[in-house]
């Protein structure tokens, strides 16, 4: 059920939407910015529902109606791609079904979750024009039984740009009583002509103790392996679940990531493991893109954790490998403020490149023997800089 009795902390966000329905201070356009994890999606429907259900006749049929997404006035857009069930002009509309299935088991999921549930995790899923009209035409009509009818769009940095363009005055002017809810992960990689119309929420991750207490009520699991869960999951509900469950990916993340380190590392002076490397490379550019996006995060996270760890920010440290042989704390005297940064950008401009469909072997080659100079490069004193 999603109402907001089941958001996961965000009370003063949870309670400044309330309000906003209750004096009738609604935006038309609004931006949800948060994490992964962190509530956003859950919240956005959980909003939408107690708006269409404020001034209805029966307002709790009205609501459970939202809190089960089948309201006719509560409408859904979300980034897809064709599958094996959906060949050409994949639009939300034609993934229902699966959408509310996804939803029901997990609201913190990822847009890799996403993907990986309808079966396109191999491919880079987007909003384009053919949702966009699909937008417009359920938009213009008027609401069928509420007062507002509401539109939630989730990751819109994933419309292309007719997409933009497309829905850039509906967002200016839309129709009378119709709400546009978007949901982001990512801000900045929104077009500012549509973020400068809409009103903008960020939400902050959750902290170790209401993820300790969600994981215990909701998931029946100790309080001692909640907490070391709780510390692991960094603010993400969907990682902690994942931890939970023993499903997270990063284990395998951390598999490929030990191999392609101890390569780099051996390859300085060494022009026989740069086969190595090319090895490497184009076992992970067999993988999807989204996955490789995904691991190339992975590493980013795992290259701050070395450096805090390096410079005895401990209590920040959440990162346990459990690769055989390989240890956070010897990893981290090599990471440290001569190379933190360009690693960062190289990794940064690496999944830049994959996203806009750069030859992935070529990328990912690129990006480790990049590595193999970086991780050798010596720390920059303080006192010399001085």
């Amino acid at each position: 059920m999603l109402n907001f009795e089941q958001i996961i902390g965000q009370t003063h966000l949870v309670n400044h939407l309330k309000q906003t329905v209750d004096k009738g201070r609604i935006s038309h356009a609004q931006l949800f910015v948060g994490n992964e994890g962190s509530g956003t999606l859950p919240i956005a429907i959980a909003y939408a529902g107690y708006l269409i259900s404020k001034e209805h006749k029966t307002p709790d049929i009205c609501l459970a109606k939202c809190e089960k997404l089948q309201h006719p006035d509560l409408h859904f857009a979300f980034p897809v791609a064709s599958n094996e069930n959906i060949k050409k002009h994949p639009v939300s509309s034609l993934f229902l079904k699966d959408w509310r299935t996804f939803l029901t088991e997990n609201p913190y999921g990822s847009l890799f979750d996403w993907y990986k549930h309808i079966g396109v995790e191999n491919k880079q899923g987007q909003i384009g024009v053919d949702e966009a009209q699909e937008i417009v035409k359920v938009l213009r009509l008027k609401p069928y039984e509420a007062t507002y009818q509401v539109m939630i769009i989730w990751m819109p940095e994933k419309m292309n740009i007719a997409a933009s363009n497309k829905l850039l005055k509906l967002i200016e002017e839309p129709p009378e009583k119709t709400i546009l809810l978007l949901v982001t992960e990512h801000e900045e990689q929104i077009i500012s002509t549509i973020r400068s119309r809409c009103q903008v929420l960020h939400f902050g991750n959750l902290n170790e103790q209401q993820i300790i207490e969600a994981l215990v009520s909701r998931e029946k699991i100790e309080v001692a392996a909640a907490t070391k869960i709780a510390h692991q999951a960094d603010g993400n509900y969907n990682k902690a679940l994942k931890l939970s469950q023993n499903k997270s990916d990063e284990r395998i993340y951390e598999q490929w990531f030990v191999v392609w380190v101890r390569a780099a590392f051996r390859a300085k002076g060494n022009a026989s493991v740069i086969n190595d490397l090319i090895g490497w490379s184009n076992e992970i550019a067999g993988k999807g893109r989204e996955t490789q996006k995904q691991f190339l995060a992975y590493c980013l996270q795992v290259f701050r954790q070395a450096m805090l760890l390096n410079y005895k920010a401990d209590s920040l440290v959440y990162l346990e490998p459990k690769t055989e042989g390989f240890k956070l704390e010897n990893f981290a005297p090599f990471i440290h403020n001569g190379n933190i940064i360009p690693i960062s950008e190289e990794l940064g401009t690496a999944m830049y490149h994959i996203e806009r469909n750069g030859n992935a072997k070529i990328v990912l080659l690129d990006l480790s023997i990049k590595l193999t100079r970086l991780l050798h490069a010596k720390e920059v004193s303080l006192e010399s800089k001085e």
